[in-house]
């Protein structure tokens, strides 16, 4: 795996949360996904007590409120589709301020707020408090496929050089006086995307050899196999009870 390779959403801290092994804090997030998407949309209080929730992880992580909304703006396009669904969505039809809404589609928007933001605040603290190194060793110990792994090691790894030959290759064509500015430059774009992808599948290549030359058999050695303890696994098991507890409380009163 490397060394360590940061991102955009990480913010860098020494919090509880962020101390916790990477596999307890996946395996926490996607629990309580999975509780919440369980959960009947009729119990608006659960999801409220969701997003309490949420927001004391937050808190202990010491993540600005103001830092994840922003990241939260990654779910603009559900939400238009989601507030188009009292308009389209037949059925009974209940008045709004003076409009005719639906009522399946104004339970489905809900159910699609609610839910999908509560799945990408959770993953957003997952990113804000966990780096990507981490999280490739996070799922190498939850026994994801060996294969997997590495494709989404190499994908990190070699992402910024892509974007890096891109940006080289565009200040090139500037430097030669070329502006994408109509459709008939597109041909120079498309034979731009196309060297891109010759020189992107060359690098691998390159790189393939090297590692096979170096005794790469198809797997990669692990370089970390810190394995939790009970109090982590503890610690990092008390969102989703917590909200499992909420979820089976919300069947027995909707």
């Amino acid at each position: 795996m490397g060394a360590g390779h940061s991102h955009k959403l990480y913010r860098h801290g020494h919090s509880p949360v962020h101390a916790l092994p990477a596999h307890c804090k996946l395996l926490a997030v996607l629990c309580f996904v999975l509780v919440v998407v369980s959960t009947p949309r009729e119990a608006v209080w659960a999801f409220g007590v969701y997003a309490v929730l949420l927001a004391a992880v937050a808190a202990v992580a010491r993540i600005p409120a103001g830092f994840a909304l922003k990241r939260l703006l990654i779910e603009i396009p559900f939400v238009a589709f989601a507030l188009l669904m009292p308009f389209v969505v037949p059925g009974e039809r209940t008045e709004v301020l003076g409009v005719a809404l639906s009522v399946p589609g104004l339970w489905g928007a809900w159910n699609i707020l609610a839910k999908g933001t509560l799945g990408v605040a959770a993953s957003v603290l997952l990113a804000s408090t966990t780096e990507l190194r981490s999280v490739l060793l996070g799922l190498q110990r939850l026994r994801l496929p060996s294969l997997l792994v590495q494709i989404a090691s190499f994908m990190v790894r070699y992402g910024d050089v892509i974007a890096d030959e891109m940006r080289r290759m565009s200040i090139a064509r500037r430097s030669r006086g070329f502006e994408a500015s109509g459709v008939r430059h597109w041909g120079v774009l498309a034979k731009s995307a196309g060297a891109l992808f010759i020189r992107s599948y060359e690098r691998g290549e390159r790189v393939h050899l090297a590692m096979v030359s170096r005794g790469y058999t198809g797997t990669m050695p692990v370089l970390n196999d810190a394995r939790a303890t009970a109090a982590q696994w503890s610690y990092a098991a008390a969102l989703p009870v917590t909200a499992l507890a909420v979820c089976l409380l919300g069947w027995t009163t909707s």
